[in-house]
């Protein structure tokens, strides 16, 4: 990742022109499908252990940062990958994780009472016993074992920088800026930024929280038919017209793809088959 300035608090360490290349040549539909799957496991995990929404996207972000340096990575090290961002990204806040739990959090999840549409298409059978998912003390500690190894990979490869800067409250002070600030509006600019958090284009390792903001509003206002400043206000915030373009077809395109993914997952689960594998080999 390029580094950050020290004193600049609103920034992220992006992606550079080097890793998104070398990760380019081998990112393909299938590739983009499992990270979508691994999001909403990771997110599904997050609501289970009740995680603020902050939170769950800083380790959404945290994996994504994994991702890119990690040209090969182990399928097979799916769950443990998603603990460990979350667990990274609760560890410094008020609601700390404890391995325990997100051993048995994952497992559930994975088991045959899964919620999840990519892993049970048709929903979990009604004949769940509670015993199908319960982990054994030999096995949790296996369990925390693999994520404790795991949690030395990822903060190696992520150059042990853990922290997430979010466009959300950048996004609510714009607003009031711009002097178009309301409930309605408000409510569609988060929608958009939690949804970009899902991109296939990763767009929070590729543009900073300033322009993810300014994206998120300018695409709102427009589908909600307000009116905001009629000059250029985005260049105030430091983004220009090419980026907005970007992040705002980006944004966009969302709906499609999660829609395009869902009728995928009716016809096939795409982690099934991974996610069944003991989280201990």
């Amino acid at each position: 990742m390029a580094p950050v300035a020290a004193l600049d608090t609103l920034s992220n360490p992006l992606a550079t022109a080097e890793q998104l290349f070398a990760f380019k040549q081998f990112d393909n539909e299938k590739s983009q499908s499992w990270r979508f799957a691994e999001y909403q496991l990771l997110s599904a995990a997050g609501i289970l252990l009740r995680l603020p929404q902050e939170i769950i996207a800083q380790a959404i972000v945290l994996l994504q940062r994994f991702t890119i340096v990690q040209s090969e990575r182990n399928p097979w090290s799916v769950r443990e990958q998603c603990a460990v961002c979350t667990f990274l990204a609760a560890k410094p806040s008020p609601t700390p994780i404890s391995w325990r739990s997100l051993a048995n959090v994952y497992v559930y999840l994975s088991s045959r009472a899964s919620p999840l549409k990519f892993f049970n298409p048709d929903g979990p059978p009604t004949d769940i016993n509670p015993e199908q998912y319960y982990v054994t003390e030999g096995i949790l500690e296996s369990n925390i074992n693999c994520m404790i190894m795991e949690e030395g990979a990822i903060l190696q490869s992520i150059g042990f920088d853990t922290r997430v800067v979010l466009p959300h409250g950048l996004a609510m002070t714009y607003m009031q800026a711009l002097g178009g600030s309301s409930a309605t509006l408000a409510k569609r600019v988060l929608e958009h930024l939690n949804a970009g958090l899902l991109s296939p284009q990763m767009l929070y390792l590729t543009h900073q929280p300033n322009a993810l903001a300014v994206g998120a509003i300018y695409l709102a206002a427009r589908e909600l038919g307000i009116k905001l400043i009629e000059q250029n206000w985005w260049e105030v915030f430091d983004v220009d017209r090419e980026d907005l373009g970007f992040l705002v077809m980006a944004f966009g395109s969302m709906g499609n793809f999660a829609e395009a993914e869902m009728e995928e997952w009716k016809e096939a689960a795409p982690m099934r088959t991974l996610l069944s594998t003991p989280l201990a080999q």
